[in-house]
């Protein structure tokens, strides 16, 4: 077992807002697209069929007939983006803010969508799959691109950080009490309807995103590990694992970097060891469960072989 100390530099600090700013015009078109499908598709299929799917676009669907949906939207996104600056700080509150208040808006520049798409509601279940699958691809699109859409992704956060849960128990808790309140409201056979819903948002979320599950190993071989480390522990505050090898052909010692990532953050880990190392090589693998973790910021690691 050996250790390693792990000190900040200017430079290592810098790298993370290099990530956040490459690439920043096609992040935001994406980020728009995503928020565009995200509001035609609750607008064409979710609000004029009453299926409350969690989230504060559930919540609006509840109290249509007190407020208006887009602006019930918009004072929740604005009352988590205020807790999330308390409570998670406000590095994430900032990646949240365009999101909550596009959302919003976009929910009511396509409010009439339906008066010129017309589809029949008949058909609940094709309602509930196609309008999932919208829903899923969109938030993919909009995590891929480094944002969210606010509302209760931030309370997810909260609950998982507060409460030492994980993403998918903290998402089933929120949307869970979301839809079966929805259920006294417009019934019980809307609550399955929106329980496919949620089971295909998660899945495409994933997908789109990378890959099936919440978390990713990723596995970083480089010739320039310090620089790596450094940017791993102490801007993203990700837990490693240094893991000894040998070279097949050469015979080499060296080293594999390890670690866990959730699935949304996966961007920061790949643009910014490439933006340190384009030679270095990572290998990807779905991460289906995931205990423990090590504290990383400003730290010792230690290191396991």
């Amino acid at each position: 077992m050996r250790v390693f100390k792990i000190f900040k530099n200017k430079k290592s600090d810098n790298i993370l807002k290099i990530v956040q700013k490459a690439h920043l015009f096609k992040r935001c078109v994406f980020l728009l697209i995503g928020v565009l499908i995200y509001a035609i598709a609750y607008n064409l299929f979710f609000f004029k069929n009453n299926i409350v799917y969690g989230g504060a676009s559930g919540i609006s669907i509840i109290t249509q007939s007190i407020i208006e949906p887009s602006t019930m939207i918009l004072i929740l996104n604005v009352f988590f983006l205020i807790l999330s600056f308390f409570l998670l700080g406000k590095e994430k509150t900032i990646n949240s803010l365009v999101g909550s208040l596009l959302y919003p808006l976009f929910v009511n520049l396509t409010r009439g969508i339906g008066d010129y798409i017309k589809i029949d509601n008949s058909n609940l279940l094709l309602i509930a799959i196609i309008g999932g699958v919208c829903v899923g691809m969109a938030a993919g699109i909009v995590f891929k691109s480094g944002f969210t859409t606010g509302g209760t992704d931030i309370l997810n956060q909260i609950v998982a950080k507060y409460f030492k849960v994980s993403m998918g128990t903290s998402m089933l808790l929120t949307d869970g009490v979301i839809t079966i309140i929805g259920g006294f409201f417009f019934g019980w056979t809307r609550v399955l309807y929106a329980m496919i819903v949620l089971y295909i948002i998660n899945i495409l979320v994933d997908k789109v995103v990378l890959g099936i599950s919440k978390s990713k190993a990723v596995y970083i071989t480089t010739d320039k590990d310090d620089a790596v480390i450094e940017y791993l522990l102490n801007e993203l505050n990700l837990g490693i694992t240094l893991i000894e090898t040998r070279g097949g052909y050469t015979n080499k010692k060296d080293q594999i970097i390890m670690c866990v990532v959730p699935t949304s953050d996966y961007f920061k880990v790949s643009e910014g060891i490439e933006h340190i190392d384009p030679k270095a090589v990572i290998l990807v693998t779905d991460a289906y469960q995931t205990s423990g973790t090590y504290s990383g910021k400003g730290s010792e690691l230690v290191g396991i072989n």
